[in-house]
């Protein structure tokens, strides 16, 4: 595969999973990614932990800019710690820029769009799936697949892709941007 890289399985999500569980006001704290206009996340629920200062909430102001800060919700879930900066170790990574962790619902659908920008450029894009059933399928490029609860996967997301929820349970990820030397 060409746009998607298993690059760790079998990662204990169960903590991080259940701390989430245990928050649900973390939930859409911050909706930017899923409210401005055209968004392809309207279906997502998020948490974000590290992200863009957003001046005026304009997601427009924070496509190129690689400066991300710590939101309170990484306070709150310190078993994403043990996750985020293992994963920055085993890639060797030397900037940490977006982390968050995404929810689509059964039936849910994130719709086909390319990133752009930083998030795209500079940074090189994980998937640390925390959940995840059959009928998931994530799609990017001419691929697609099915990630397994547990797996970590790097993946091209200057593709345009999309995800469909066609499974009875939550897909769950916590995303993970890096810049590595590559």
């Amino acid at each position: 595969m060409r746009n998607f890289v298993k690059v760790a399985e079998g990662a204990d999500v169960l903590p991080l999973l259940l701390a989430v569980a245990q928050r649900p006001h973390l939930w859409n704290a911050n909706p930017i990614r899923t409210t401005h206009p055209g968004t392809a996340h309207a279906q997502v629920d998020d948490i974000l932990l590290r992200f863009n200062v957003v001046p005026g909430n304009d997601p427009a102001k924070v496509i190129d800019d690689t400066e991300c800060i710590n939101y309170p919700a990484l306070a709150e879930l310190p078993e994403a710690r043990a996750l985020i900066f293992g994963l920055m170790a085993k890639v060797q990574g030397e900037r940490l820029g977006r982390c968050m962790i995404t929810r689509l619902k059964p039936g849910g659908r994130i719709l086909p769009h390319a990133d752009a920008g930083a998030p795209a450029t500079y940074y090189e894009r994980f998937h640390v799936v925390l959940l995840s059933a059959p009928g998931c399928v994530f799609r990017a490029g001419d691929e697609q697949l099915h990630m397994r609860t547990g797996d970590v996967y790097w993946f091209d997301n200057e593709q345009v892709h999309e995800v469909v929820n066609n499974s009875a349970e939550d897909r769950v990820h916590l995303i993970i941007d890096i810049k590595t030397s590559k």
